[in-house]
């Protein structure tokens, strides 16, 4: 049976909340598999300045695979230090070369460890359920919504030492390739418009599963009750986006696509993002029109394709507020965490990253954010500390 097509076929969701309901959800077909990565050692990375190498990399997980699967639609989670996709187990040779030619660029340009396995469903289904559901984000981005356990029992099987060894990728030939073409990385840092960029994870615990989407409501209407919803809390908007020129910023996208490459090569490579973003800037300050789209409207197009929410077996968020939001959401999400029904973990900064995925420039994209300085990585450790205790 074709399964293929099971993805894209689905029902398009179009309001957050609806992710708390189970009837929204489909099972993953068999005969697909899903693919971890993450970054190995990552708080010490970010200790050490590495935080966008980080986030890009995570990005490039997705790319490659997309680029293998091409037109098909297939879910995929961005969790800033790696990534969760499901794909149909044809393309699992292929995604496995690609996924290690990532892994060495990781070792090679920028001096950090990827672990990558693929799990086919069959090694999750006996013991959690990977369900689906897809939201409209906007006219250019549907996001994947995961949930049913296995997406993060998939994770323990990878990074555990007594299986990983099952699920990471044989290297087949003496250079893998991938094809990263569509990952960008152009923007500024984008500060705050409020106080703080507060990066966010919550994992609710309850014993079944209506408890559970009651609780997630409840959790995404505080949220919302606080910090209002969509645009008010989005921390990407048109007018704090900025262009990007220093090398600091384009220094990753030009390792990425320059990588191996003579220091002569890099350095091109750097002049022609800056060329390129030239160009952009003066198309979209004096609203040039190149084909459908009309450059005076491209942030507005960036800013409504980020993914500052969204959930695979957690909520995690990214969004812009002021101090006082935050000590009333914690002190809520405290309060909850003492009656047992949930943990969560956060980290605070002053600005927000964002890592680019443009296949059609007035079309289909995605734009990945992430709090600066350690972001949702760092929310994760603050998440297992609080679970230790």
């Amino acid at each position: 049976m074709n399964t293929e097509n099971f993805y894209a076929d689905l029902p398009v969701l179009q309001n957050f909340a609806d992710i708390t309901h189970s009837e929204n959800f489909y099972a993953v077909p068999n005969n697909w598999a899903a693919i971890i990565t993450d970054i190995e050692e990552s708080t010490q990375a970010i200790a050490d300045g590495k935080y966008k190498d980080i986030n890009l990399l995570g990005a490039c997980s997705i790319i490659v695979i997309l680029n293998i699967v091409g037109e098909l639609e297939i879910p995929f989670v961005f969790g800033g230090d790696g990534a969760s996709i499901l794909i149909p187990s044809k393309f699992i040779p292929e995604a496995e070369q690609a996924l290690l030619a990532v892994q060495k660029l990781a070792a090679d340009e920028f001096n950090l460890k990827l672990r990558i396995g693929i799990v086919p469903l069959e090694a999750i289904t006996s013991s959690y359920d990977i369900k689906v559901a897809k939201l409209r984000i906007s006219d250019n981005y549907v996001q994947a919504i995961l949930r049913g356990g296995g997406i993060s029992y998939a994770t323990r099987l990878v990074k555990d030492q007594a299986t990983t060894v099952l699920y990471s990728p044989k290297q087949q030939n003496s250079y893998a390739i991938a094809n990263f073409s569509g990952l960008e990385c152009r923007w500024q840092d984008i500060p705050t418009r409020h106080e703080e960029i507060l990066s966010l994870i919550i994992s609710v615990t309850a014993p079944s599963q209506s408890q559970i989407d009651i609780l997630y409501r409840e959790v995404i209407n505080q949220i919302e009750r606080i910090y209002g919803q969509g645009v008010e809390c989005n921390p990407v908007i048109s007018e704090n986006l900025q262009l990007a020129f220093r090398a600091k910023n384009l220094s990753s996208e030009t390792q990425v696509f320059a990588a191996s490459q003579s220091w002569l090569k890099k350095k091109l490579y750097l002049w022609k993002l800056r060329l390129i973003n030239l160009l952009g800037l003066f198309f979209i300050t004096f609203n040039i029109k190149t084909g459908t789209l009309n450059w005076g409207d491209y942030k507005q197009i960036v800013s409504e394709a980020t993914d500052f929410k969204k959930f695979d077996d957690v909520l995690r968020m990214v969004i812009s507020g002021r101090t006082r939001q935050r000590q009333k959401l914690t002190e809520y999400l405290e309060k909850k965490f003492q009656e047992g029904r949930l943990v969560y973990g956060f980290h605070v900064s002053d600005r927000a990253l964002m890592t680019c995925l443009v296949f059609e420039r007035d079309g289909r994209q995605v734009h990945f954010v992430d709090g600066a300085d350690g972001g949702y990585a760092l929310a994760a450790k603050n998440m297992k500390e609080l679970m230790k205790s």
